[in-house]
Protein backbone atom coordinates (compact mmCIF):
# COMPACT_ATOMS: atom_id res chain seq x y z
CA UNK A 1 0.00 0.00 0.00
CA UNK A 2 1.30 3.44 -0.93
CA UNK A 3 1.79 5.86 1.94
CA UNK A 4 1.06 9.51 1.28
CA UNK A 5 3.61 12.09 2.42
CA UNK A 6 1.86 14.33 4.96
CA UNK A 7 3.17 17.87 5.43
CA UNK A 8 2.39 19.82 8.57
CA UNK A 9 2.63 23.63 8.45
CA UNK A 10 2.73 23.97 12.25
CA UNK A 11 6.24 24.31 13.64
CA UNK A 12 7.36 21.70 16.16
CA UNK A 13 8.44 22.86 19.61
CA UNK A 14 11.85 21.21 19.34
CA UNK A 15 12.27 20.93 15.54
CA UNK A 16 12.66 23.80 13.13
CA UNK A 17 11.86 23.53 9.47
CA UNK A 18 14.76 22.59 7.21
CA UNK A 19 14.27 25.69 5.08
CA UNK A 20 15.27 27.80 8.10
CA UNK A 21 18.42 25.76 8.79
CA UNK A 22 19.99 25.48 5.32
CA UNK A 23 21.08 27.70 2.46
CA UNK A 24 18.32 27.53 -0.15
CA UNK A 25 20.82 28.57 -2.85
CA UNK A 26 22.66 25.29 -2.42
CA UNK A 27 22.64 23.37 -5.76
CA UNK A 28 20.73 20.43 -4.22
CA UNK A 29 17.99 22.79 -3.01
CA UNK A 30 17.77 24.44 -6.42
CA UNK A 31 17.62 21.16 -8.32
CA UNK A 32 14.98 19.74 -5.96
CA UNK A 33 12.63 22.48 -7.18
CA UNK A 34 13.45 21.76 -10.84
CA UNK A 35 12.72 18.02 -10.77
CA UNK A 36 9.06 17.18 -11.54
CA UNK A 37 8.52 14.78 -8.63
CA UNK A 38 4.82 14.42 -9.49
CA UNK A 39 5.82 12.56 -12.66
CA UNK A 40 7.55 9.85 -10.59
CA UNK A 41 4.53 9.55 -8.29
CA UNK A 42 2.04 9.23 -11.15
CA UNK A 43 4.30 6.80 -13.04
CA UNK A 44 5.20 4.50 -10.11
CA UNK A 45 1.80 4.52 -8.43
CA UNK A 46 0.73 1.56 -10.56
CA UNK A 47 3.33 -0.68 -8.88
CA UNK A 48 1.53 -0.43 -5.51
CA UNK A 49 -1.73 -2.04 -4.37
CA UNK A 50 -4.33 0.20 -2.79
CA UNK A 51 -5.50 -0.58 0.75
CA UNK A 52 -3.37 -3.72 0.97
CA UNK A 53 -0.43 -4.44 3.25
CA UNK A 54 1.79 -2.22 5.31
CA UNK A 55 2.15 1.39 4.07
CA UNK A 56 5.26 1.80 1.91
CA UNK A 57 7.78 4.63 2.00
CA UNK A 58 6.96 7.74 -0.08
CA UNK A 59 7.93 7.44 -3.74
CA UNK A 60 9.85 10.73 -3.69
CA UNK A 61 11.99 9.52 -0.79
CA UNK A 62 12.92 6.25 -2.53
CA UNK A 63 13.63 7.90 -5.90
CA UNK A 64 15.73 10.61 -4.29
CA UNK A 65 17.81 8.01 -2.43
CA UNK A 66 18.49 6.17 -5.71
CA UNK A 67 19.55 9.44 -7.35
CA UNK A 68 21.74 10.55 -4.42
CA UNK A 69 23.41 7.16 -4.37
CA UNK A 70 24.42 7.54 -8.02
CA UNK A 71 25.40 11.20 -7.81
CA UNK A 72 27.81 10.69 -4.89
CA UNK A 73 28.88 7.07 -5.62
CA UNK A 74 27.50 5.52 -2.43
CA UNK A 75 26.29 2.03 -1.57
CA UNK A 76 22.76 1.26 -0.35
CA UNK A 77 23.97 1.23 3.26
CA UNK A 78 26.16 4.34 3.13
CA UNK A 79 23.60 6.54 1.34
CA UNK A 80 21.09 5.86 4.14
CA UNK A 81 23.65 6.67 6.84
CA UNK A 82 24.69 9.90 5.13
CA UNK A 83 21.05 10.89 4.60
CA UNK A 84 20.55 10.94 8.37
CA UNK A 85 23.51 13.31 8.81
CA UNK A 86 22.90 15.67 5.89
CA UNK A 87 20.04 18.24 6.06
CA UNK A 88 20.46 19.11 2.38
CA UNK A 89 19.83 15.49 1.39
CA UNK A 90 16.72 15.45 3.58
CA UNK A 91 15.39 18.65 2.01
CA UNK A 92 16.08 17.18 -1.43
CA UNK A 93 14.03 14.10 -0.46
CA UNK A 94 11.00 16.19 0.46
CA UNK A 95 11.39 16.19 4.26
CA UNK A 96 10.03 19.19 6.16
CA UNK A 97 11.85 18.77 9.50
CA UNK A 98 15.31 17.44 10.24
CA UNK A 99 15.19 13.72 11.09
CA UNK A 100 17.58 11.77 13.33
CA UNK A 101 16.19 8.42 12.17
CA UNK A 102 17.19 6.32 9.18
CA UNK A 103 14.82 6.88 6.22
CA UNK A 104 14.50 3.15 5.47
CA UNK A 105 16.36 -0.12 5.53
CA UNK A 106 18.92 -0.81 2.80
CA UNK A 107 16.91 -3.85 1.67
CA UNK A 108 13.98 -1.54 0.85
CA UNK A 109 16.08 0.12 -1.86
CA UNK A 110 16.64 -3.31 -3.40
CA UNK A 111 12.93 -4.09 -3.34
CA UNK A 112 12.09 -0.67 -4.79
CA UNK A 113 14.48 -1.24 -7.71
CA UNK A 114 12.88 -4.62 -8.32
CA UNK A 115 9.44 -3.03 -8.10
CA UNK A 116 10.00 -0.32 -10.74
CA UNK A 117 12.29 -2.47 -12.93
CA UNK A 118 14.00 -1.35 -16.11
CA UNK A 119 11.00 0.76 -17.17
CA UNK A 120 11.14 2.82 -13.96
CA UNK A 121 14.90 3.38 -14.28
CA UNK A 122 14.31 4.63 -17.83
CA UNK A 123 11.84 7.13 -16.40
CA UNK A 124 14.50 8.46 -14.00
CA UNK A 125 16.91 8.86 -16.93
CA UNK A 126 14.21 10.63 -18.94
CA UNK A 127 13.65 13.18 -16.16
CA UNK A 128 17.42 13.72 -15.83
CA UNK A 129 17.49 14.63 -19.53
CA UNK A 130 14.38 16.81 -19.25
CA UNK A 131 15.77 19.05 -16.48
CA UNK A 132 18.67 20.05 -18.75
CA UNK A 133 16.24 21.83 -21.07
CA UNK A 134 17.62 22.68 -24.52
CA UNK A 135 20.97 21.01 -23.77
CA UNK A 136 19.22 17.65 -23.83
CA UNK A 137 17.43 18.39 -27.12
CA UNK A 138 20.45 18.62 -29.41
CA UNK A 139 20.05 16.72 -32.66
CA UNK A 140 23.73 15.83 -33.09
CA UNK A 141 24.78 12.91 -30.90
CA UNK A 142 27.90 10.83 -30.24
CA UNK A 143 27.62 7.09 -29.48
CA UNK A 144 30.21 4.72 -28.06
CA UNK A 145 30.32 1.35 -26.31
CA UNK A 146 32.06 0.06 -23.20
CA UNK A 147 32.04 -3.02 -20.99
CA UNK A 148 29.99 -3.10 -17.82
CA UNK A 149 31.94 -5.54 -15.66
CA UNK A 150 30.03 -7.87 -13.37
CA UNK A 151 30.86 -8.50 -9.73
CA UNK A 152 32.71 -11.79 -10.27
CA UNK A 153 36.28 -12.92 -9.75
CA UNK A 154 38.60 -13.73 -12.64
CA UNK A 155 37.23 -17.07 -13.90
CA UNK A 156 39.53 -20.09 -13.65
CA UNK A 157 38.37 -23.64 -14.40
CA UNK A 158 39.65 -25.08 -11.13
CA UNK A 159 37.99 -22.30 -9.15
CA UNK A 160 34.65 -23.09 -10.81
CA UNK A 161 35.09 -26.81 -10.10
CA UNK A 162 35.76 -26.07 -6.43
CA UNK A 163 32.60 -23.96 -6.30
CA UNK A 164 30.64 -26.86 -7.80
CA UNK A 165 31.95 -29.14 -5.04
CA UNK A 166 31.00 -26.61 -2.37
CA UNK A 167 27.54 -26.20 -3.93
CA UNK A 168 26.98 -29.96 -3.98
CA UNK A 169 27.91 -30.19 -0.30
CA UNK A 170 25.40 -27.46 0.58
CA UNK A 171 22.57 -29.05 -1.41
CA UNK A 172 23.26 -32.46 0.15
CA UNK A 173 23.29 -30.97 3.65
CA UNK A 174 20.11 -28.95 3.04
CA UNK A 175 18.06 -31.89 1.79
CA UNK A 176 19.80 -34.51 3.97
CA UNK A 177 21.29 -36.56 1.16
CA UNK A 178 23.90 -39.16 2.13
CA UNK A 179 26.59 -38.91 -0.52
CA UNK A 180 28.50 -42.01 -1.52
CA UNK A 181 31.73 -40.19 -0.65
CA UNK A 182 31.99 -36.55 0.37
CA UNK A 183 35.76 -35.97 -0.19
CA UNK A 184 35.75 -33.32 2.56
CA UNK A 185 39.23 -34.33 3.67
CA UNK A 186 40.65 -34.86 0.20
CA UNK A 187 39.58 -31.59 -1.44
CA UNK A 188 41.48 -29.19 0.92
CA UNK A 189 44.70 -31.14 0.30
CA UNK A 190 44.18 -31.02 -3.47
CA UNK A 191 43.41 -27.31 -3.31
CA UNK A 192 46.71 -26.72 -1.50
CA UNK A 193 48.58 -28.76 -4.13
CA UNK A 194 47.38 -26.47 -6.94
CA UNK A 195 49.71 -23.78 -5.59
CA UNK A 196 52.70 -25.68 -7.04
CA UNK A 197 51.67 -25.08 -10.67
CA UNK A 198 54.43 -22.48 -11.20
CA UNK A 199 57.13 -24.48 -9.43
CA UNK A 200 58.95 -26.59 -12.07
CA UNK A 201 59.78 -29.52 -9.75
CA UNK A 202 56.20 -29.90 -8.48
CA UNK A 203 54.25 -28.82 -11.57
CA UNK A 204 53.18 -32.41 -12.32
CA UNK A 205 51.73 -32.75 -8.81
CA UNK A 206 49.67 -29.60 -9.29
CA UNK A 207 48.32 -30.77 -12.65
CA UNK A 208 47.23 -34.07 -11.17
CA UNK A 209 45.45 -32.22 -8.35
CA UNK A 210 43.59 -30.04 -10.89
CA UNK A 211 42.38 -33.10 -12.81
CA UNK A 212 41.38 -34.85 -9.59
CA UNK A 213 39.31 -31.83 -8.45
CA UNK A 214 37.36 -31.89 -11.72
CA UNK A 215 36.78 -35.64 -11.36
CA UNK A 216 35.47 -35.22 -7.81
CA UNK A 217 33.12 -32.42 -8.91
CA UNK A 218 31.65 -34.70 -11.59
CA UNK A 219 31.24 -37.59 -9.13
CA UNK A 220 29.41 -35.47 -6.56
CA UNK A 221 27.11 -33.95 -9.20
CA UNK A 222 26.18 -37.37 -10.60
CA UNK A 223 25.59 -38.69 -7.09
CA UNK A 224 23.22 -35.80 -6.37
CA UNK A 225 21.31 -36.35 -9.62
CA UNK A 226 20.73 -40.00 -8.65
CA UNK A 227 19.65 -39.43 -5.05
CA UNK A 228 17.69 -36.15 -5.10
CA UNK A 229 13.88 -36.56 -4.92
CA UNK A 230 11.99 -35.67 -8.10
CA UNK A 231 10.32 -32.52 -6.71
CA UNK A 232 13.61 -31.21 -5.24
CA UNK A 233 15.43 -32.03 -8.47
CA UNK A 234 12.92 -29.97 -10.43
CA UNK A 235 13.48 -27.02 -8.08
CA UNK A 236 17.26 -27.20 -8.50
CA UNK A 237 17.16 -28.08 -12.21
CA UNK A 238 18.57 -24.78 -13.47
CA UNK A 239 21.46 -24.80 -10.98
CA UNK A 240 22.30 -28.44 -11.72
CA UNK A 241 22.23 -27.77 -15.47
CA UNK A 242 24.66 -24.85 -15.07
CA UNK A 243 27.08 -26.98 -13.06
CA UNK A 244 26.85 -29.78 -15.63
CA UNK A 245 27.63 -27.33 -18.45
CA UNK A 246 30.68 -26.01 -16.58
CA UNK A 247 32.06 -29.53 -16.30
CA UNK A 248 31.45 -30.28 -19.99
CA UNK A 249 32.79 -27.05 -21.53
CA UNK A 250 36.19 -27.07 -23.22
CA UNK A 251 38.65 -24.36 -24.22
CA UNK A 252 37.09 -24.01 -27.69
CA UNK A 253 33.47 -24.13 -26.49
CA UNK A 254 31.04 -21.34 -27.36
CA UNK A 255 28.86 -19.49 -24.82
CA UNK A 256 30.94 -20.52 -21.84
CA UNK A 257 29.81 -20.05 -18.25
CA UNK A 258 32.24 -17.97 -16.21
CA UNK A 259 30.30 -17.73 -12.95
CA UNK A 260 27.77 -19.97 -11.19
CA UNK A 261 25.78 -17.08 -9.68
CA UNK A 262 25.94 -14.95 -12.87
CA UNK A 263 25.77 -17.38 -15.82
CA UNK A 264 24.88 -14.57 -18.30
CA UNK A 265 28.38 -13.04 -18.05
CA UNK A 266 30.32 -12.86 -21.33
CA UNK A 267 34.03 -12.51 -22.07
CA UNK A 268 34.69 -9.30 -24.03
CA UNK A 269 38.03 -8.17 -25.47
CA UNK A 270 38.29 -4.41 -26.12
CA UNK A 271 41.97 -4.26 -27.06
CA UNK A 272 43.22 -2.66 -23.84
CA UNK A 273 46.86 -3.07 -22.90
CA UNK A 274 46.27 -3.25 -19.16
CA UNK A 275 43.14 -5.43 -19.36
CA UNK A 276 42.90 -7.82 -22.29
CA UNK A 277 39.60 -9.41 -21.24
CA UNK A 278 36.64 -8.04 -19.32
CA UNK A 279 33.78 -10.16 -18.00
CA UNK A 280 30.33 -8.63 -18.09
CA UNK A 281 28.02 -7.18 -20.74
CA UNK A 282 28.34 -4.54 -23.45
CA UNK A 283 26.88 -1.09 -22.76
CA UNK A 284 26.11 1.54 -25.39
CA UNK A 285 26.11 5.23 -24.35
CA UNK A 286 24.77 8.15 -26.41
CA UNK A 287 25.60 11.78 -25.54
CA UNK A 288 24.80 15.15 -27.11
CA UNK A 289 27.60 16.74 -29.13
CA UNK A 290 27.99 20.15 -27.44
CA UNK A 291 26.61 19.78 -23.91
CA UNK A 292 27.58 16.14 -23.26
CA UNK A 293 24.27 15.09 -21.68
CA UNK A 294 23.67 11.32 -21.70
CA UNK A 295 20.47 10.87 -23.73
CA UNK A 296 20.49 7.06 -24.06
CA UNK A 297 22.08 4.12 -22.24
CA UNK A 298 21.39 0.63 -23.55
CA UNK A 299 22.76 -2.67 -22.24
CA UNK A 300 23.32 -5.70 -24.51
CA UNK A 301 23.82 -9.31 -23.54
CA UNK A 302 27.02 -10.83 -24.84
CA UNK A 303 29.43 -9.12 -27.20
CA UNK A 304 27.52 -7.81 -30.26
CA UNK A 305 29.19 -5.77 -33.00
CA UNK A 306 29.13 -2.04 -32.20
CA UNK A 307 27.30 -1.19 -35.42
CA UNK A 308 24.44 -3.53 -34.46
CA UNK A 309 23.89 -1.71 -31.14
CA UNK A 310 23.35 1.72 -32.66
CA UNK A 311 19.80 1.27 -33.96
CA UNK A 312 18.27 0.32 -30.59
CA UNK A 313 20.29 3.04 -28.81
CA UNK A 314 19.00 5.73 -31.18
CA UNK A 315 15.49 4.34 -30.76
CA UNK A 316 15.76 4.65 -26.97
CA UNK A 317 17.00 8.25 -27.33
CA UNK A 318 14.03 9.11 -29.54
CA UNK A 319 11.65 7.50 -27.04
CA UNK A 320 13.08 9.36 -24.05
CA UNK A 321 13.44 12.80 -25.66
CA UNK A 322 10.60 12.76 -28.18
CA UNK A 323 12.88 13.98 -30.99
CA UNK A 324 14.98 12.14 -33.56
CA UNK A 325 18.73 12.70 -33.89
CA UNK A 326 19.83 14.14 -37.26
CA UNK A 327 23.50 13.09 -37.16
CA UNK A 328 25.51 10.54 -35.19
CA UNK A 329 29.30 10.97 -35.08
CA UNK A 330 30.89 7.53 -34.75
CA UNK A 331 34.33 5.94 -34.83
CA UNK A 332 35.61 3.09 -37.00
CA UNK A 333 33.90 0.50 -34.80
CA UNK A 334 30.55 1.39 -36.42
CA UNK A 335 31.46 0.61 -40.04
CA UNK A 336 28.74 -0.76 -42.27
CA UNK A 337 25.82 1.70 -42.19
CA UNK A 338 25.55 5.30 -43.35
CA UNK A 339 21.92 5.90 -42.30
CA UNK A 340 19.59 4.40 -39.65
CA UNK A 341 15.89 5.37 -39.59
CA UNK A 342 16.55 8.88 -40.87
CA UNK A 343 19.69 9.50 -38.76
CA UNK A 344 22.86 10.13 -40.80
CA UNK A 345 25.85 8.11 -39.56
CA UNK A 346 29.15 9.98 -40.01
CA UNK A 347 32.44 8.14 -39.44
CA UNK A 348 35.67 9.84 -38.42
CA UNK A 349 37.76 8.65 -41.38
CA UNK A 350 36.28 9.15 -44.85
CA UNK A 351 38.21 8.33 -48.05
CA UNK A 352 38.50 10.38 -51.27
CA UNK A 353 38.19 13.89 -49.82
CA UNK A 354 39.98 17.01 -50.98
CA UNK A 355 42.26 18.98 -48.64
CA UNK A 356 39.67 21.61 -47.66
CA UNK A 357 37.02 18.99 -47.08
CA UNK A 358 39.39 17.00 -44.86
CA UNK A 359 40.12 20.09 -42.75
CA UNK A 360 36.42 20.83 -42.40
CA UNK A 361 35.74 17.21 -41.49
CA UNK A 362 38.42 17.36 -38.79
CA UNK A 363 36.79 20.41 -37.18
CA UNK A 364 33.42 18.67 -37.37
CA UNK A 365 34.71 15.73 -35.33
CA UNK A 366 36.60 17.69 -32.64
CA UNK A 367 33.96 16.82 -30.02
CA UNK A 368 33.67 13.13 -30.89
CA UNK A 369 36.27 12.00 -28.33
CA UNK A 370 34.33 13.69 -25.48
CA UNK A 371 32.26 10.52 -25.12
CA UNK A 372 35.36 8.73 -23.78
CA UNK A 373 35.57 11.18 -20.87
CA UNK A 374 31.87 10.71 -20.13
CA UNK A 375 32.33 6.91 -19.99
CA UNK A 376 35.29 7.43 -17.65
CA UNK A 377 33.13 9.53 -15.30
CA UNK A 378 30.34 6.94 -15.42
CA UNK A 379 32.79 4.23 -14.37
CA UNK A 380 34.81 6.11 -11.77
CA UNK A 381 32.16 8.34 -10.18
CA UNK A 382 28.76 6.73 -10.80
CA UNK A 383 29.17 3.00 -10.07
CA UNK A 384 29.44 1.68 -13.63
CA UNK A 385 32.92 0.26 -13.05
CA UNK A 386 31.53 -2.86 -11.32
CA UNK A 387 27.91 -3.94 -11.41
CA UNK A 388 26.56 -5.43 -8.17
CA UNK A 389 22.94 -5.87 -9.35
CA UNK A 390 21.83 -9.37 -10.30
CA UNK A 391 20.92 -10.72 -13.71
CA UNK A 392 20.46 -9.12 -17.11
CA UNK A 393 17.77 -6.84 -15.69
CA UNK A 394 20.29 -5.66 -13.08
CA UNK A 395 22.74 -4.86 -15.90
CA UNK A 396 20.22 -2.57 -17.62
CA UNK A 397 19.10 -0.92 -14.38
CA UNK A 398 22.66 -0.23 -13.24
CA UNK A 399 23.55 1.43 -16.55
CA UNK A 400 20.39 3.57 -16.65
CA UNK A 401 20.80 4.75 -13.05
CA UNK A 402 24.49 5.56 -13.60
CA UNK A 403 23.60 7.67 -16.65
CA UNK A 404 20.87 9.47 -14.66
CA UNK A 405 23.32 10.13 -11.80
CA UNK A 406 25.82 11.61 -14.26
CA UNK A 407 23.17 13.95 -15.72
CA UNK A 408 22.02 15.17 -12.31
CA UNK A 409 25.60 15.76 -11.15
CA UNK A 410 26.30 17.69 -14.35
CA UNK A 411 23.35 19.94 -13.57
CA UNK A 412 24.54 20.41 -9.96
CA UNK A 413 27.94 21.60 -11.20
CA UNK A 414 26.27 23.96 -13.68
CA UNK A 415 24.14 25.50 -10.90
CA UNK A 416 27.17 25.80 -8.60
CA UNK A 417 29.20 27.58 -11.28
CA UNK A 418 26.27 29.93 -11.91
CA UNK A 419 26.38 31.07 -8.27
CA UNK A 420 30.18 31.34 -8.48
CA UNK A 421 29.84 33.76 -11.39
CA UNK A 422 27.30 35.82 -9.43
CA UNK A 423 29.64 36.00 -6.42
CA UNK A 424 32.59 36.75 -8.68
CA UNK A 425 30.69 39.65 -10.25
CA UNK A 426 29.81 40.95 -6.77
CA UNK A 427 33.49 40.90 -5.77
CA UNK A 428 34.53 42.72 -8.93
CA UNK A 429 31.95 45.49 -8.35
CA UNK A 430 33.32 45.91 -4.81
CA UNK A 431 36.88 46.16 -6.24
CA UNK A 432 38.08 43.22 -4.14
CA UNK A 433 41.23 42.00 -5.85
CA UNK A 434 42.13 39.14 -3.53
CA UNK A 435 42.25 35.95 -5.62
CA UNK A 436 42.09 33.81 -2.48
CA UNK A 437 38.49 34.86 -1.81
CA UNK A 438 37.51 34.12 -5.39
CA UNK A 439 39.16 30.71 -5.13
CA UNK A 440 37.35 30.09 -1.84
CA UNK A 441 33.96 30.71 -3.44
CA UNK A 442 34.85 28.38 -6.31
CA UNK A 443 36.07 25.59 -4.01
CA UNK A 444 33.00 25.75 -1.78
CA UNK A 445 30.52 25.43 -4.63
CA UNK A 446 32.62 22.86 -6.48
CA UNK A 447 32.62 20.60 -3.41
CA UNK A 448 28.88 21.16 -2.97
CA UNK A 449 28.29 20.03 -6.54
Amino acid sequence: MLKKQIKNDNSDLYNQKLEYLINLKHPLCVISNLIPWHEFESEFEKYYKKDFGRPAKPIRLMVSLLILKRIYDESDESVIERWRENPYWQYYSGEEFFSWNLPCDSSELTRFRQRIGEEGCEKILQVSIKVHGKDGEEKEVIPDTTVQEKNITYPVDTKLHLKIIDKCWKIAEKFRINLRQSYKRTVPKLRFSTRYLRIPKRKQEARKAILKIKTIAGRLLRDLNRKLPTDVKNQQQSQLAIMQKVLEQQRTSKNKIYSLHEPEVSCIAKGKEHKKYEFGSKASVLITKKSGVVVAAKNFKGNPYDGNTLESTLEQSERLRGIKADKALVDEGYRGKSEINGTEILRVHQANKIKYSKYKWKNWFKRRSSVEAVIGHLKNNHRLCRNYLKGTQGDSMNLLLSAAGYNFRKLLIKIALFFVRINLGFLLTKNIKTPKKVQKFFDVYHRAA
